[in-house]
């Protein structure tokens, strides 16, 4: 039994679609149609009268009045309130003329009411009408045609009948407005959703460019200073010339792991065959840093003020490529062949400076603010993790880069 009320149901809705694609392509049809229904529910109820009395017999004059409020009805679509006023007037002179009050009497002046609920706002509603629904009922009461009726009842029909499409247009009124928020939110929702998949994509690959920009950048700048230096004193060094070689594939080498690390980001975490990957630098390993730094012919030293605390990992891979990058620049640009690294523990705070003391004039270019790649990637991941980041030549000569980053909060 109840699959048999679904399959109808299920027909039912169908239908309703098939109609209501078929009234928004043709709406003057379907008005037309609505129209003619009218006019025939109009001329039934002008022939209903109580038992044993006569129908009113005024010809033309009778009929006239209730064809032009159906007439009026073709309008209701841009003009609801002319509508409600015209069908409201004839069906006030058809009821003074001794037609009997009947809902199909009432027909034209109750789709009226129900097009304008539908329409129109809540107080034109109320106005329009309550205006209607006393002029029709204070008709009916004094109509001749009533008089075997009792006051009670003259009243309470014209009155409920007038009230239902009132109702009935608001409820749809109030549905539309809520299918059309429910719509709207989708809508927004989707548009929101697509967005922040933007978003999130964007950052991605702007994080996957600040690994691969510092992994490259770095270790191809080792290479190349440990090259020329080797080649710089081959013939006159050969057994140092042989150990920055041995340096040198140990950098193409680490060079190669982190590179492969990073694109390893760019695998589905549900590969089977994906290695596993190597866990993301951090200060700790700045020793191997400062290392492979002295090989290319820079020496780092490092100094540490205050008690070393934990940092997030975000925040400790955050300290160690901006380290990373400020020796790269030094390799490459200032010139100097020392540069300090100073971590100092500071309250909440984690204050790197990397500084060298090449020449005023020798400050990297690249590494001018608001220019080059390097740079940007520092602030980018400084701010990413609520840090600062300054950087500028010393007055004393050379260049220097600060940044404070938090540490994660004792318990």
């Amino acid at each position: 039994m109840s699959s048999s009320l679904e399959r109808y149901q299920d027909r039912l809705e169908r239908y309703s679609g098939r109609v209501g694609k078929y009234a928004d392509r043709h709406p003057r049809l379907i008005d037309l149609a609505v129209v003619l229904a009218l006019m025939g529910c109009v001329s039934l109820g002008s022939s209903l009268t109580m038992p044993g009395a006569a129908p009113p017999d005024h010809g033309m004059a009778g009929t006239a009045p209730m064809g032009v409020s159906c007439l009026a009805l073709l309008r209701y679509r841009s003009h609801p309130r002319t509508a409600v006023v015209v069908t409201g007037v004839c069906t006030v002179i058809a009821i003074v003329l001794g037609y009997l009050v009947t809902p199909l009497l009432l027909a034209p002046i109750m789709a009226a009411l129900y097009w304008l609920a539908m329409l129109t706002d809540p107080k034109t509603t109320r106005v329009f009408g309550v205006a209607t629904t006393v002029a029709v009922t204070a008709a009916a009461v004094f109509a001749d045609s009533m008089d075997e009726l009792s006051l009670l009842l003259r009243t309470i029909g014209p009155f409920f009948w007038l009230m239902l499409p009132l109702a009935a247009g608001n409820m749809t009124r109030l549905r539309r407005a809520y299918l059309q928020a429910v719509q709207a939110r989708a809508e927004h929702a989707e548009r929101t959703r697509e967005e922040e998949a933007r978003l999130r994509v964007t950052e991605e690959r702007m994080r996957i460019a600040r690994e691969l920009h510092d992994v490259v950048a770095h270790h191809l700048a080792l290479a190349n200073a440990q090259a020329g230096t080797a080649a710089h004193l081959v013939l006159t060094r050969p057994e140092q010339t042989k150990k920055i070689l041995t340096d040198l594939t140990g950098t193409t080498s680490s060079a190669l792991r982190e590179l492969k690390a990073t694109l390893g980001l760019l695998r589905q975490n549900d590969d089977p065959a994906a290695d596993p990957l190597e866990p993301a630098p951090g200060l700790a390993r700045l020793p191997e840093l400062v290392a492979s730094c002295e090989s290319a012919g820079l020496t780092v030293t490092v100094t540490t003020e205050g008690e070393p605390r934990p940092l997030s990992p975000g925040a400790d891979l955050t300290a160690f490529r901006i380290v990373q990058e400020a020796l790269t620049n030094v390799t490459k640009h200032a010139g100097s062949q020392f540069a300090r690294v100073r971590l100092v523990y500071s309250g909440s705070r984690l204050v790197i400076t990397v500084s060298d003391d090449g020449p005023v004039s020798a400050s990297p270019p690249a590494a001018a603010p608001g220019r080059g790649f390097g740079v940007l990637g520092m602030r980018e991941r400084a701010h990413s993790i609520g840090g600062e980041l300054r950087l500028g030549p010393r007055p004393e000569g050379g260049f220097e880069v600060t940044t404070a980053l938090p540490l994660i909060p004792e318990a």
